[in-house]
């Protein structure tokens, strides 16, 4: 796993930085914080997929509960919550991190939403065609004063959802980089198919998206290392 770091003028009082997850997938929490810790953020953002299933999902939670006892963790739902047990998000809130299920709050002068996977039931959604997210807190978040942080899990929301509203950041994942890289493009990602345009870097100067922190297919990585990312806004 790498660091990369984005510094981002925000025109904040004093300068915050966040540390940036993503698609950990139920890994092995051990070697995350001790990353996360060497970085020293003043929070910790969790992009969803923290979870695999059904049957996977305690290193997730345990990712969780020491993040939270790091510093401020916040944390917004991806698709694979959707396939863990029903009580996640109770359980997510017992771990100490702040859950933003089409939610928001404020952080030293940032405003962070978390926006809801689509696969949360409300509508039907397949592994190429990701379901809408809940456009009612979309326009109220939009709305809101601050420098404004959105947790959207999928990166395919952006063209229709996304691209055309005032949110200053958007902080996504979900597409592992393409899985296997070549001459920087990636291959494949749900929701976005063949020869993706999202899944690596950023995009009009506010869309961030990352690779991932962790694994959830038999599918190797190819040219396409984890990594954890740093947001220095300042």
């Amino acid at each position: 796993m790498k660091n990369t770091v984005y510094e981002i003028n925000a025109g904040l009082k004093e300068p915050v930085t966040f540390a940036f997850l993503s698609d950990t997938h139920d890994a092995d929490a051990a070697p995350i914080i001790e990353r996360v810790n060497a970085a020293s953020p003043d929070a910790v953002l969790v992009g969803g997929d923290y979870v695999q299933n059904k049957k996977r999902y305690e290193n997730g939670l345990t990712l969780l509960e020491k993040l939270a006892a790091l510093c401020p963790t916040f944390v917004s739902l991806g698709n694979h919550e959707f396939k863990s047990v029903p009580d996640i998000k109770k359980r997510t809130v017992m771990t100490g991190a702040v859950l933003l299920d089409d939610e928001d709050t404020v952080f030293r002068g940032v405003r962070i939403g978390g926006l809801t996977s689509g696969f949360d039931g409300r509508a039907q959604g397949t592994f190429m065609k990701t379901p809408p997210p809940d456009t009612d807190f979309l326009r109220s978040f939009e709305c809101k004063d601050g420098f404004r942080v959105l947790l959207c899990h999928h990166p395919e929301y952006y063209p229709a959802y996304l691209k055309n509203t005032g949110i200053e950041l958007i902080l996504s994942g979900h597409a592992h980089g393409g899985q296997w890289r070549f001459f920087g493009r990636g291959l494949f990602a749900p929701g976005q198919g063949i020869f993706p345009k999202y899944t690596s870097g950023i995009y009009d100067g506010r869309l961030i998206v990352s690779r991932g922190s962790g694994d959830s297919h038999l599918i190797p990585r190819i040219n396409n290392g984890r990594e954890l990312v740093i947001i220095k806004l300042k």
